[in-house]
């Protein structure tokens, strides 16, 4: 799973998270509807912006959902999930994604990458994927040649940038990519008068994709001497993140120019998460349990501490029993002795945790020492959904996740 906007459920109401889980298999069995098992592996989280931009301006009816079977990603269980022309335009897309993204990967020489035969291999899936997506968007009625041109184009403009270049030269086949796909959801829903808002914000987003997949690699491209579009134009980390405020600022416009049927989880997606996934990519936005504590947009730590965690531990530390008392505090009495499980088996019961998401945000048993621990989301301190919405002038009740209203926010 890629992509920038990755939600986490605990800050999605539970009506929006089942409409994001809903577009997240409508995506995942699209592809494998059209294009087999193996292209579920290209499932991921911008592409199915694609899709909930499409039924977000379509008249809702029976037909756009359908009842998925048992899925060990779903934990066995059966899923309302979106079905139609939106999922299989966002199939589309996300072939044509995964395509350059493997290129990039062999044009860097990640991994096993660097060696031939599986670079060779790799292109030869690349370019499957690429037919692929063209054929589902030719029954569609778009041409996925704007999304191939752009990744071609891609390539030729990075060898020439250099310090000086800028950015947005860089960025531009991203945009121009991603503009197209969210026209074409104007096209499939009927609402042509939103072809060129919806431009405007997949071209913002395609600009964010680009700067966000920048920063975050920067270190890792450096130690290993991959192209990195920030250090070959010589752009500074402050000025990339100016970049990202003025597109999320753009964005917001954007998709207030647009005509929605019920735009709340496209507004929550667009607008709150992608300023999260901007915070996320500079550090300044963190867990609380992670060490470190928060950083400023420039990579310096911040004055303010996290709470949760860090904070001082309770009680008095002055009480006979607290832990500044000559016998420390008072210790739990010992766990009874569990049965542990053998390394081997211990990793198989690990992959079955994995395959069904339970060590994401369920509750599971440790696969080797077998202790009951919480998944990954419970640990988060996700904060307020409307955290991301500080250019809102009027948020009424969309701080309850914006699930209920028609949010009332300038963004």
């Amino acid at each position: 799973m890629f992509g920038i906007v990755r939600p986490c459920t605990h800050r999605l109401s539970e009506g929006l998270k089942a409409e994001w889980m809903a577009h997240l298999c409508g995506l995942c069995l699209a592809l494998r509807s059209d294009h087999g098992q193996f292209a579920r592996i290209v499932t991921n989280y911008d592409g199915l912006i694609v899709s909930v931009l499409t039924e977000a301006q379509a008249e809702r009816t029976p037909a756009l959902r359908r009842t998925a079977g048992p899925c060990p990603l779903r934990s066995m269980r059966t899923a309302p999930v979106a079905r139609g022309e939106g999922a299989r335009l966002a199939a589309a897309v996300s072939l044509v994604l995964a395509s350059a993204k493997v290129r990039d990967h062999v044009a860097d020489r990640d991994g096993l990458l660097a060696r031939r035969p599986v670079a060779a291999a790799a292109r030869r899936v690349a370019a499957g994927w690429d037919r692929a997506g063209a054929r589902t968007g030719a029954q569609l009625g778009f041409d996925t040649a704007v999304l191939v041109d752009a990744v071609d184009r891609q390539t030729g403009i990075e060898l020439l940038a250099g310090p000086g270049t800028p950015l947005m030269t860089v960025t531009e086949p991203t945009e121009t990519a991603t503009a197209a796909a969210f026209a074409h959801t104007a096209v499939l829903a009927g609402k042509p008068q939103n072809a060129e808002p919806l431009a405007e914000a997949g071209r913002l987003f395609g600009r964010l994709a680009h700067l966000l997949d920048a920063v975050e690699d920067q270190e890792a491209d450096a130690a290993s001497g991959a192209w990195n579009p920030l250090t070959a134009t010589g752009t500074s980390r402050a000025e990339a993140r100016r970049l990202c405020d003025d597109a999320l600022r753009g964005v917001r416009l954007a998709l207030r120019d647009a005509e929605f049927t019920d735009g709340r989880l496209a507004h929550v997606l667009l607008a709150h998460e992608l300023r999260r996934s901007v915070d996320r990519a500079f550090a300044t936005d963190v867990c609380s349990h992670q060490a470190g504590g928060l950083l400023t947009a420039s990579g310096e730590p911040s004055e303010t501490r996290p709470t949760g965690s860090f904070g001082p531990p309770p009680g008095n530390p002055y009480a006979p029993s607290g832990p500044g008392a000559p016998f420390g505090p008072p210790q739990p009495p010992p766990e009874p002795p569990r049965d542990r499980r053998g390394l081997v088996m211990g990793c198989l019961v690990w992959a079955g945790l994995a395959c069904t998401c339970q060590m994401c945000c369920g509750t599971f048993d440790d696969p080797w020492t077998r202790q009951r621990r919480e998944g990954l989301c419970s640990q988060c301190d996700c904060g307020d959904c409307c955290d991301g919405c500080d250019a809102c002038s009027n948020c009424c009740d969309c701080c309850s996740c914006c699930d209920g209203c028609d949010c009332g926010c300038d963004c």
